[in-house]
Formats: C-alpha cells, sequence, structure tokens
C-alpha cells in the first residue's frame, strides 16, 4: 500500500465527491486558490505525519460543503432570493480588540452575526430538526478535540460553540483565506492571495449568510461580521455588500504584531514540529505593513464607510463604544441593548483565563523596528 506524504487536488476532490456522493462542484473559479494553496503547503509548510493527515481531512471537509453549497442552491431555489445585509465588517490588525468588540454588538437584539457552530457546518445535516441540535453537538465534539491540540489556545484567544465567530470560516471554503497563511507556513500562497481577486470569494461569502439566513427566516437582522481577513481585500467588501461600514480597530502594532505571531506558533504547532517563530514574526510584520499601507489607500477613496475604534477605548469603556459604533451604523442602542452588552461583558469576564506573555524579540523583531516601520500608520491612527 502506498503511503501519501504530501497532497494530491485530484486526489481530495475525489475523497469530497466519496464522501457526499455528489460530483458538481459549481464554478470551477475555487481550483486556482486551491491549487496555489495545495503547492505551497507541500512545498513549504513542512507538515508533520499529523499534520498532513488533519489537512487532508480539512481540507477535503472544504471541497465536500462546496458539493453540498451547490446542492443545496439547486434543490433550493428560493435562498438564492435571501436579501443579505451587512452593516459592518469589524477589521484592524488581529489582537486590537476586534474580537470583544464583535461580540459585544452581536450581542445587541438588533443585529446578528455568524456563530461558531454554524461557521463549521453551515449546511443542515440530513433529518435534522429546526435546532439543529446533531451540528451543534458535532460542534462541541469538534471544540473539545482542538483545545486537546493545542491547549494553550485558550490563553490567547477564547473560543466558545455557541458565540460569535469570524465569518472568515465560510471563506476557507472559497480557499481565499487568511485562515491558510495563520496555521501554516505558506508564504507563496500568502503572496498569490495579496495579489488575487477576490471577488468570487466574496459573492460566495454572499451566498453563505443566504443560506444561514433562510434557515432562521427570523434572523433577517443586519449582519455584524469580523475579521482581519477583510483588510486584503477592502474595496471588494464595499462593493458587494454596499449598505456595509468598514469598522476599524486600531492599536499600536508594537503590541499586535508580536502578539499575533504567538497565536500563530501555538496553531502551526497542530500541523508541523519545525515552526519557526522568527519567520513568523518578520512574515507577518511585513504583511500587515502592505495591508496597511493599502487600507489608507482604500479609506482615502470613501472615506465615509469607515468607522474607527482605538483599543484602549474598547477596553477601558467597552459599553460606551459598543453604543457609538451601533450608532454609527445607523442604529440607535437603547436598554434592551444595554442589558444585552452588560451580560455579555459578565460572561467574558467569566471566560477569560489565563495570561498571554510574548515580546517582539521571540519572533525576531524589536520595539524600535516595529515603530518605524509602521510610524505612516501610528502617526495618524493613535
Amino acid at each position: 500500500m502506498t503511503v501519501t506524504t504530501e497532497l494530491d487536488v485530484s486526489e481530495l476532490l475525489d475523497m469530497a465527491c466519496a464522501k457526499t456522493g455528489l460530483t458538481d462542484f459549481g464554478d470551477d473559479w475555487f481550483r486556482e486558490p486551491l491549487g496555489a494553496l495545495v503547492r505551497s503547503l507541500n512545498t513549504e509548510a513542512a507538515l508533520s505525519s499529523t499534520g498532513l493527515e488533519l489537512t487532508k481531512h480539512r481540507l477535503t471537509a472544504l471541497l465536500a460543503d462546496r458539493l453540498r453549497l451547490w446542492e443545496f442552491q439547486r434543490a433550493t431555489p428560493s435562498v438564492l432570493g435571501v436579501e443579505v445585509q451587512v452593516a459592518a465588517e469589524i477589521c484592524g490588525l488581529p489582537r486590537t480588540g476586534s474580537t470583544l468588540l464583535h461580540r459585544l454588538l452581536a450581542a445587541s437584539p438588533q443585529v446578528t452575526s455568524t456563530l461558531s457552530w454554524e461557521v463549521a457546518y453551515p449546511l443542515p445535516f440530513p433529518g435534522e430538526g429546526p435546532d439543529a441540535e446533531p451540528r451543534k453537538r458535532r460542534a462541541r465534539e469538534r471544540m473539545r478535540m482542538f483545545s486537546q491540540l493545542s491547549p494553550d489556545f485558550g490563553d490567547l484567544h477564547t473560543v466558545v460553540w455557541d458565540g460569535p465567530e469570524e465569518d472568515v470560516l465560510l471563506l476557507d471554503r472559497t480557499f481565499v483565506s487568511m485562515s491558510f497563511d495563520s496555521f501554516y507556513r505558506v508564504p507563496s500562497y500568502g503572496d498569490w492571495l495579496r495579489s488575487a481577486d477576490q471577488r468570487p470569494a466574496y459573492r460566495e461569502l454572499r451566498e453563505w449568510l443566504q443560506v444561514l439566513q433562510w434557515q432562521n427566516p427570523a434572523r433577517s437582522l443586519p449582519w455584524v461580521l469580523k475579521s482581519p481577513h477583510h483588510l486584503t481585500a477592502v474595496d471588494t467588501v464595499l462593493d458587494e455588500f454596499p449598505s456595509c461600514k468598514i469598522v476599524m480597530t486600531h492599536r499600536s502594532p508594537v503590541s499586535a504584531v508580536p502578539s499575533y505571531a504567538s497565536m500563530v506558533r501555538a496553531m502551526s504547532s497542530q500541523y508541523s514540529s519545525r515552526v519557526d517563530p522568527v519567520h513568523i514574526g518578520r512574515y507577518w510584520s511585513r504583511r500587515f505593513a502592505t495591508t496597511l499601507r493599502d487600507f489608507a489607500s482604500a479609506r482615502a477613496a470613501r472615506p465615509g464607510r469607515f468607522v474607527d475604534v482605538r483599543f484602549t477605548d474598547t477596553v477601558a469603556t467597552p459599553l460606551e463604544v459598543a453604543r457609538q459604533v451601533l450608532g454609527a451604523l445607523g442604529l440607535t442602542a437603547g436598554p434592551a441593548d444595554d442589558a444585552a452588552f452588560e451580560t455579555y461583558l459578565e460572561r467574558n469576564r467569566a471566560e477569560r483565563h489565563g495570561t498571554h506573555s510574548y515580546a517582539p524579540e521571540d519572533f525576531g523583531l524589536s520595539e524600535e523596528q516595529l515603530r518605524r516601520d509602521f510610524a505612516f500608520y501610528t502617526e495618524v491612527y493613535l
């Protein structure tokens, strides 16, 4: 029996078809990003044997969901008529308070957001009831497995199976996603991603939101979404979602960049035993500097579509910040919103645990270099 030591696109496609009993992937545009990702994984990621099997399973599952989405749309054409309104995409560098702000805003009864269990399993399982309990149970099991594989991750980022989660996990199914170079050392894929036309991926993101909204018509509320990935495609986001505003969270890159490098080190160690923290630090420092320069250009073209939030304000006065952001989105915060915000803040205090220690030098960086490289950003926004 031949042991596979690398990923193969044709094998992944065949495995997804065998898993689902389906063969129609719809528009083939996704094959280019999938091919770029697989080439980079095979040549750069230094996957361990466990990492290879986990990655093969992950990519097969994402492809299976593409097959299921196409079949779901064919069998339920009314889903394509669902009107999706995105009120906000919360962006900013990772580790800038965007998660706290997202989960606060998502608590408002005036908006909706993607939840952790449904970005993991967005399509109904056969025969499940309206409570989606089989998917929720699977999500809880998946969360437990992730915690075992990366026991320190909860100290960096609190993950709750039924709480708000980044919509970039839906974009994973397009293979156009910052998730991949966060979990793996795939710099050539990262280069491809920065130069790619992401419009097909965002059209599919809308389709996934249609699927989620169709499953619960009472949820026809403005979406408040969040991911730093969207900084790589600001113009595309604003074009695809005309009512959307970019809520930009700001924190000094001197803190944000090494903090994210620490998170990437924890995530990528699941897949490779040869994790290089210096590579991680320098890769993300360069990438974020480029991303923020591009962001400044996009913002200058459409300044009315942006809302600024500073990390220090989010931490110091979270309820006030949440009320202000809702107002900037055209929604007036009332007593029900305040009560929901307070409830979430109490839950957040209970969920937080552990400490997160890091230093720029751990990742081949220095405070002086970070201040110099990001001076163009800090002088304007901080």
